[in-house]
């Protein structure tokens, strides 16, 4: 994979709404400033789910999801000079950006004013469609490409890409830490690094589920309570207690009986993106000078301060490793809620 743009294996979807199937896709040859990436995992992210089904508007087909990969470097471009070969890195949601606007020199690719490009479902700087992290190998310029410390498991690292990175950076925004409150609305893929995180930022957490049936998990993962919203004592018990409520559900919520948790100037900051619009009447704001607020990833330079801070505490995700041809049936799963916490594709079976 050296001289040429060369083919691959992956699984992708060839239309919108069909099941994932195994194909083969183009790879870039390895430029100036590029890396090849001998991919080991590829988390899957509720959104590969969206995209795939053309959830968030329409997609472009045929395609490879997966924006959470891990892997080890095998080849890099004369310019290259962050990485090496026989190096363990990943790629998140992003793989370009157009490196002038504010944004991006502040090291906020993710809010990039012209666009950044993402990992799939994208097209690059050349017009050409971009593939993801269900396949064997990609080509990724070195910039967008993050190192993935010895103390963490290139398994479990996997997710820190998206749902890691997609919790820490508002949970530092919003100054999660000690004699905070913070709520973390959904104990998926996303709701179960952002309590792992929160507690290790030293805030008090407490989970928000529909039920109670995941409180031991949420318990042992660092939150000190939980609570079911469906029961409407609960919104009485906990009004006006949180300063910072992180919502990583990707369904809508009843808003108001949320925002009434927080405290005055508190914020809830939303990381689940529904595919319908939801309301809320402004009063919940106005009555406490609250905030609603949303948060994408992070940009390039948080991503590598969140590897090295999950390193340094320990904190993977908690996953399932499976097949890539169980990856039909893990998106059944997903939509269902029955996974804990994350899947990860072994891509050695792709």
């Amino acid at each position: 994979m050296t001289a040429q743009t060369t083919t691959v294996p992956a699984y992708a979807a060839p239309a919108a709404k069909a099941p994932l199937e195994r194909t083969t896709i183009p790879r870039r040859a390895v430029g100036e400033h590029d890396v090849l990436i001998d991919i080991k995992y590829a988390g899957i992210c509720h959104s590969d789910i969206h995209q795939a089904r053309d959830g968030w508007g329409e997609g472009i087909f045929p395609m490879v999801p997966g924006h959470e990969i891990t892997g080890v470097v095998t080849e890099v471009g004369p310019g290259v000079t962050r990485f090496a070969v026989g190096d363990r890195v990943g790629v998140g949601c992003m793989v370009d950006s157009c490196r002038v606007c504010d944004n991006c020199k502040a090291g906020l690719q993710q809010y990039c004013t012209n666009g950044s490009v993402l990992t799939y479902n994208a097209l690059d700087k050349n017009g050409e469609p971009t593939y993801g992290g269900y396949s064997t190998h990609i080509v990724v310029d070195e910039a967008f490409t993050v190192r993935i410390p010895d103390g963490l498991s290139l398994d479990v690292a996997a997710p820190l890409l998206c749902a890691g990175i997609t919790t820490y950076s508002p949970l530092r925004h919003w100054n999660a830490g000690p004699g905070k409150k913070v709520a973390v609305v959904g104990l998926g893929g996303l709701g179960h690094m952002a309590v792992k995180i929160a507690s290790a930022l030293g805030a008090e957490v407490t989970v928000l589920s529909q039920s109670l049936r995941k409180k031991d998990d949420g318990l042992s993962l660092g939150a000190r309570h939980y609570y079911a919203t469906s029961d409407d004592a609960t919104f009485e018990a906990l009004a006006g207690t949180f300063d910072l409520i992180v919502s990583t559900v990707s369904a809508p919520l009843p808003l108001d009986r949320f925002l009434g948790m927080l405290t005055t100037d508190g914020a809830m900051v939303n990381v689940g993106a529904p595919e319908e619009p939801v309301s809320l009447n402004l009063f919940s704001l106005i009555g406490g000078r609250r905030t609603l607020a949303g948060s994408a990833i992070g940009g390039i330079p948080e991503t590598q301060e969140m590897l090295d801070f999950c390193a340094e505490h320990g904190l993977g995700a908690e996953i399932e490793l499976i097949r890539a041809d169980q990856i039909n049936e893990a998106y059944e799963r997903v939509l269902r809620s029955d996974v804990r916490y994350r899947f990860v594709i072994d891509t050695a079976t792709i």
